[in-house]
């Protein structure tokens, strides 16, 4: 269908008119496309919610822990540049989900997107690989070696003790994750601030016995490390290795809308959360990053190894050399928080990607059913939990490295979830043009999107092709490092191929792409307009 022939449809049955009244060539079976989240789900989730879960799904480990690993191969300059490349590739990739999925508000986000702008195939492969790393419990994992740091019990008894709360937060009303995500992710920053302003009072000389840093690692050692070989060719070598270190660091922020179904006003609030990814997540990150480079030199062998706890965090090391012995349990406290918040989403995210497939008819059509009270798939919430019981292999410490060695397999569905976000959203942009909308007709447009689709898809792509190129360095061969930096692109293939063979589904041609069932369904279901905070309200901008 044209826009002509849309406005008309609008022009000639304004009273009546909804998804079922339009008719697109070959695509009747998307009239019912919001009606599985409309029916089977509740939108309890607020704006609030939905920006600070975008927070804690981002500030994890990776900012904690593996930022040591991280300076150690770059240096204090070229770990800066590391997180700034990458922030704006993660920047611009957001702002062009946010049109996407303001348009199209869904449950599983880039995996129902992929259906409807490219190929039902690629939808399907996505969302068994967002499965695949979901129902991993590394999160669990981590959070029991992480109370290893004070307790020598057996991390049998912690995973134990850590399951339950994850059971109770999933099985009530998606409200109840939205507050316990909340509350984490304002506990993260507060902490995340403590330290920033602990590490710049150390950088000053304000601890006593304490002289001075200034800029001194920066000169001594120096600006750059050199890793694998030696030279200005080292030092890049370095630089290139740790930008996949520091995607995974960035990991989650495209999961804003995987709870689309269940967002009040999605078309408003993901879109906001979306924006926050700039000036919030990656200005948090650079700074916890410049201080972290002024306090703590990148030839300390302590940092470029981890045994899971505080106790190899460069922010401790640093701390531990000016004689703090507070700020360590607080690193710990606060790395707990970030491991158990990741189990738990990644109980949810299980569930939600189970419904979202199962929508599709890729999934039985069990991990649709909800509780008739709060309106959560229950049936892949019980499945997310069980695989949360794959923690216990960790009490084995040989299992424990089998397990840690699969998990790293997924690591890589980070960058082909961007690729396919990007991939996305030039469909629709192309899909528009084609059939005669313009960009204005989007609930939400940002004048960067369609520029920064095609920035973020290259970037992610050559990020994605070289993320395992040290293993191909002579003398570095490593065949865990080539499976855990290439196994997801194959993986994704394979599934793809597969469900192209069995059900033969083709590509959408642009023409047919259903942009008047997406545009009508904002048409006839405006959301509230946002209202500017004023009085005592104005406090909500910390965190809306």
């Amino acid at each position: 269908m044209s826009r002509e022939d849309y406005n008309h449809a609008i022009s000639t049955n304004k009273s009546d008119t909804n998804l079922e009244t339009i008719s697109i060539t070959g695509q009747d079976s998307h009239s019912d496309l919001f009606k599985v989240d409309d029916v089977h789900l509740k939108r309890s989730l607020k704006d609030r919610h939905i920006g600070m879960i975008a927070l804690v799904s981002v500030f994890g480990t990776g900012l904690f822990l593996s930022s040591g690993g991280t300076l150690a191969k770059t240096g204090p300059v070229g770990i800066i540049l590391a997180y700034a490349i990458i922030g704006v590739v993660v920047g611009l990739n957001q702002m062009a989900f946010a049109e996407t999925a303001s348009l199209a508000p869904l449950t599983g986000s880039t995996i129902r997107h992929a259906e409807i702008f490219i190929d039902e195939a690629v939808g399907f492969a996505l969302g068994y690989l967002s499965l695949w790393q979901a129902i991993l419990p590394g999160g669990l994992v981590s959070a029991a070696l992480v109370i290893q740091y004070w307790s020598s019990l057996n991390p049998a008894v912690w995973i134990s003790v850590l399951l339950v709360p994850i059971a109770l937060t999933n099985i009530f009303s998606i409200r109840v994750y939205g507050e316990v995500e909340f509350v984490f992710a304002l506990l993260k920053i507060g902490l995340i601030l403590i330290l920033v302003f602990a590490g710049l009072i150390l950088d000053l000389g304000g601890v006593k016995g304490q002289e001075r840093l200034g800029f001194h690692y920066w000169k001594d050692p120096g600006p750059f490390a050199e890793f694998i070989t030696t030279g200005n060719t080292g030092k890049f070598v370095g630089f290139w290795a740790a930008l996949s270190s520091v995607v995974y660091a960035y990991g989650g922020v495209q999961g804003i809308a995987m709870l689309a179904g269940e967002t009040q006003n999605p078309r408003t609030n993901i879109p906001r959360a979306a924006k926050r990814i700039l000036y919030r997540v990656v200005g948090l990150y650079m700074v916890a990053v410049f201080i972290l480079s002024l306090i703590v030199p990148y030839n300390d062998k302590r940092i470029a190894v981890s045994d899971g706890t505080a106790a190899h965090s460069p922010y401790v090391i640093a701390f531990e050399r000016a004689g703090i012995k507070v700020l360590p349990h607080v690193v710990n406290a606060l790395t707990l928080c970030s491991a158990w918040s990741e189990a738990n989403s990644g109980v949810t995210h299980t569930a939600r990607v189970l419904f979202s497939l199962a929508s599709k008819k890729q999934a039985p059509s069990i991990f649709l059913k909800t509780n008739d009270r709060f309106k959560v798939p229950f049936v892949g919430v019980a499945l997310g939990l069980v695989f949360l019981a794959l923690a216990y292999m960790s009490v084995d410490s040989t299992a424990a490295t089998v397990f840690s060695w699969f998990q790293n397999i997924t690591s890589s569905n980070l960058l082909l979830n961007w690729i396919l976000i990007s991939i996305n959203h030039i469909r629709m942009n192309r899909a528009l043009k084609a059939q005669g909308f313009q960009r204005s007709d989007l609930p939400y447009q940002n004048r960067i999107a369609p520029a920064g689709a095609w920035i973020s898809l290259i970037a992610s792509i050559i990020l994605l092709i070289t993320g395992g190129f040290t293993t191909f360095i002579h003398g570095h061969w490593k065949v865990s490092t080539l499976v855990s930096a290439y196994c997801s692109p194959v993986l994704f293939t394979v599934l793809y191929l597969a469900w192209k063979l069995v059900k033969k589904s083709p590509q959408i041609p642009i023409e047919e792409i259903i942009i008047p069932v997406l545009l009508e369904d904002y048409r006839t279901r405006p959301e509230d307009p946002v209202e500017k905070p004023k009085g005592w309200k104005i406090l909500t901008l910390l965190w809306s």
